[in-house]
């Protein structure tokens, strides 16, 4: 189906055709973005405010005719996009590492406008967003939605792959549709929303940006981390379709710029993603004062902040007859999840929690060595990572240490037999955000006390909620001893996203899911924040994200290290999101079989 171009406000003019040739975009400097002067700050809150009542008005017909706009700028500098994160991270051209800028930036930005899309086109076809799957109410009375797989082509691309949205308690099953999509079931108050963009990966500012767009209807001041503002034009150029209808701006600068639009009056809302820390100095202020506050419990801001924040993720390695092939597998599947962008990932594996007296144990452990010694080292480019691993370093001088480190690295650091009775140890308080993970063993007498054990170490031990994974061979699934604990656990931990058997981190990718912190947290303490994005169904509210996976997926996950065609698998994933189509099967399947 067609969608006719939208006919844009009076108070907004139209730009002039030669503004807009998708054929040939004009050339970036993605050098240059200097900081933003407060006067230009100034100017694009007051355009923003000025478009934003006719943004919330705006109808859905011309919602998915910007989308589509948005995807074609967006595929346009797809590989501008990527290469500049890649140069940025110090990463060499051509190699298969180099993967991880394009699925982590162009693909998902992609992804999430083309599944926004379809969800406006639910909406404006049946009044509501389409769940693909069934929506089950459990034996404990909670209430799941399948929303994953949407297609045939996800069926293809994620064999084997379910995902599931769990709602909150109390939850009923039959008006679950007239409960999505809330600024579309009533024109929502007009409002502006500052977006403090992440640094570390570089779909996620975007990615905010358009939920608070599409799904709360709301313009969008996006300020860039200070450690990417060469990816402001590019975004300018991504998002030049918003620009146009002045409903989104990008400004760039430090901590000081920071600081001056959270407390700017035409802001409303505060979205970021980044530290506890952050949100603690928005919310209360900095030094004696902003502590005062906090502990009075009296921000000096009234207004609504939002947040993504990290997490001291874990990995319990629920015990079963692990075949060696198996146990190689997942040696693999660990190490990746550390070594995935450096480490430098807020959903990266930091303590894995083992059984004590689990046979083979040692030998997943000695798997992570083998994968963690034979994966080449990255540069460190997020700041403070040095000091940050040697603070763990210090804490644990036992520390195993992977690869001789050229200036500018660090070694993939292992910390293993950690006690689990030393709540305070470093290593489950504080998110290394660097190449550092540990691992603990718990004492049990069985599976199903291990279980209960670890779901209660990683919720009342470990800091954050953010995501977990579960590791299960299916037949300790499916054993009558074992299967109730499982899905007891899953359902026990209080984290945003529940992964079993592969990285949480899917749930970061597959978009259609929501992602953020178990819900409960507020400002006295935020560990991994409040609220969720991406979620393009637009449920309401939300308890977690539920994804199950194969216990060994075929083909290799293209994150996976050794994976040799990762780098040409995510060039034509990312043309596949940005133009579905069947003649791109082959392609796609081609490299995804010789990794």
């Amino acid at each position: 189906m067609t969608v006719a171009a939208p006919v844009r406000p009076s108070a907004s003019p139209a730009p002039s055709a030669a503004a807009r040739p998708h054929d040939a975009p004009p050339p970036i400097d993605a050098d240059t973005f200097p900081d933003s002067t407060d006067a230009q700050q100034d100017a694009a809150i007051a355009d923003l405010n000025a478009h934003r009542a006719d943004w919330a008005a705006l109808g859905i017909r011309d919602r998915r005719a910007i989308l589509g706009e948005l995807l074609k700028d967006f595929t346009a500098i797809a590989d501008r996009w990527a290469d500049a994160v890649r140069r940025a991270e110090g990463i060499p051209a051509d190699i298969p590492t180099a993967a991880e800028e394009w699925l982590a930036g162009p693909y998902l930005i992609l992804r999430n406008i083309r599944l926004l899309a379809e969800t406006l086109a639910d909406i404006e076809r049946h009044g509501a967003p389409q769940i693909p799957g069934p929506v089950r109410t459990r034996a404990d009375g909670r209430v799941t939605a399948r929303v994953f797989p949407q297609t045939a082509y996800d069926r293809i691309f994620y064999g084997g792959v379910r995902a599931e949205i769990w709602l909150p308690p109390g939850t009923d099953r039959a008006t679950i549709a007239s409960s999505m999509a809330r600024a579309y079931r009533r024109t929502p108050e007009p409002g502006t929303c500052l977006i403090l963009g992440a640094g570390n990966v570089s779909s996620i500012g975007p990615m905010d940006a358009l939920y608070k767009l599409f799904v709360d209807k709301q313009a969008v001041l996006y300020k860039m981390h200070p450690l990417n503002p060469y990816l402001g034009p590019l975004m300018e150029a991504g998002f030049r379709a918003l620009l146009d209808w002045g409903v989104l701006r990008v400004v760039s600068g430090g901590v000081d710029v920071g600081a001056r639009l959270v407390t700017h009056d035409g802001v409303d809302e505060i979205h970021i993603t980044g530290s506890d820390k952050t949100v603690e100095a928005i919310a209360f202020g900095t030094g004696a004062e902003g502590a005062k506050r906090k502990k009075a419990g009296t921000p000096r801001l009234d207004k609504p902040i939002s947040s993504e924040l990290g997490n001291v993720s874990p990995v319990i390695v629920v015990p079963g007859p692990w075949t060696p092939a198996e146990i190689d597998y997942h040696g693999e599947n660990l190490a990746a999840m550390l070594v995935n962008n450096g480490g430098f990932n807020c959903n990266a594996a930091r303590v894995i929690v083992t059984h004590k007296d689990w046979p083979q144990r040692a030998a997943l452990l000695d798997a992570v060595r083998r994968h963690l010694l034979a994966t080449p080292l990255r540069q460190a480019y997020y700041p403070g990572a040095a000091e940050r691993h040697a603070r763990f370093v210090e804490a644990h001088p036992e520390a195993e240490r992977f690869g001789q480190p050229r200036d500018g690295e660090l070694p993939w650091t292992l910390i293993t037999d950690l006690d689990p009775d030393h709540r305070d140890d470093i290593c489950f308080q504080t998110e290394a955000f660097c190449a550092v993970f540990g691992e603990t063993a718990l004492a049990a007498s069985d599976t199903a006390d291990f279980l209960a054990k670890a779901v209660a170490f990683c919720n009342d031990t470990l800091w954050g909620t953010l995501n977990a994974t579960l590791l299960v061979h299916p037949t300790t699934a499916r054993r009558a001893a074992t299967r109730g604990a499982v899905d007891r656990a899953i359902a026990d931990l209080r984290y945003g996203t529940v992964a079993i058997n592969n990285w949480a981190a899917v749930g970061y990718g597959l978009v259609i899911t929501s992602w953020g912190a178990y819900p409960g947290h507020d400002l006295q303490d935020i560990q991994s924040g409040t609220g969720v994005v991406h979620n393009t169904l637009m449920f309401d509210d939300v308890e977690k994200t539920v994804v199950h996976l194969p216990f060994v997926m075929r083909p290799k996950p293209p994150w996976f290290p050794s994976h040799r065609t990762s780098l040409g698998l995510a060039k034509r994933l990312t043309a596949f999101e940005a133009a579905p189509s069947p003649a791109k099967l082959p392609g796609i399947l081609w490299q995804a079989l010789r990794a």
